[in-house]
């Protein structure tokens, strides 16, 4: 984003004074950058940090519905890597509304664009959150396996931060695709290949490769 656009210099500064606790002032400078937008565009970029500081969850579905009505309308580059984020924002709109169809469907949609997120800590977190929504839901393509749940509590249990750092990533960025049943295997396959394991623990792997596999 350009951060000479006065709209997006509004959202900074809001942004911070929401990290220093100042709420109102917050949501003051969002709401003068969404009357500040002057394209669809920069209206997009307002309502979607309007949605944060809305109080009833109606509130927060509109405003999150506007800001992806309003990338829909740019339809260009300058929006594609919102995507991922926006459908995640609605899905957890509805959500909270109790309308789990539609809630699935933005986690469908959010994971269908998940590569288009930036990179890094940004895509990982919009990631893990799409996966949990897809499992909160019920429709989660990939069965869960049990042996892995049951390891990862162990593992969680002693503090084994390795093999934890091997296997979460996967285990909790699993939207149920191929490439992500690959991902996963493959650190199981690590993991089992170090041989750092107790028996007990390496049972369990043993277990979850067969029920991946």
């Amino acid at each position: 984003m350009d951060p000479n656009n006065p709209v997006v210099l509004l959202c900074a500064q809001g942004m911070r004074a929401e990290a220093e606790g100042r709420a109102a002032e917050a949501e003051a400078l969002f709401r003068q950058a969404w009357d500040a937008a002057t394209d669809d565009y920069d209206a997009c970029v307002a309502a979607h940090y309007l949605a944060r500081h809305q109080k009833r969850p109606e509130d927060v579905l509109h405003w999150n519905q506007v800001c992806l009505d309003r990338a829909d309308a740019v339809g260009d580059e300058r929006v594609r890597g919102f995507y991922p984020s926006l459908h995640l924002n609605l899905a957890k709109a509805h959500e909270q509304l109790g309308t789990a169809d539609l809630a699935h469907e933005h986690y469908r949609r959010a994971a269908a664009t998940i590569e288009d997120a930036a990179a890094g800590p940004y895509a990982d977190g919009i990631r893990f959150a799409v996966a949990e929504g897809l499992r909160a839901t019920g429709t989660r393509a990939a069965p869960a396996s049990a042996e892995l749940a049951e390891l990862a509590t162990k593992l969680c249990a002693r503090a084994e931060l390795t093999t934890l750092a091997l296997l979460l990533p996967a285990y909790l960025g699993d939207l149920g695709t191929d490439e992500d049943r690959t991902r996963l295997l493959t650190a199981l396959h690590m993991v089992h290949a170090s041989r750092s394991l107790p028996e007990d623990e390496l049972a369990l792997l043993r277990g979850a490769i067969a029920a991946l596999g």
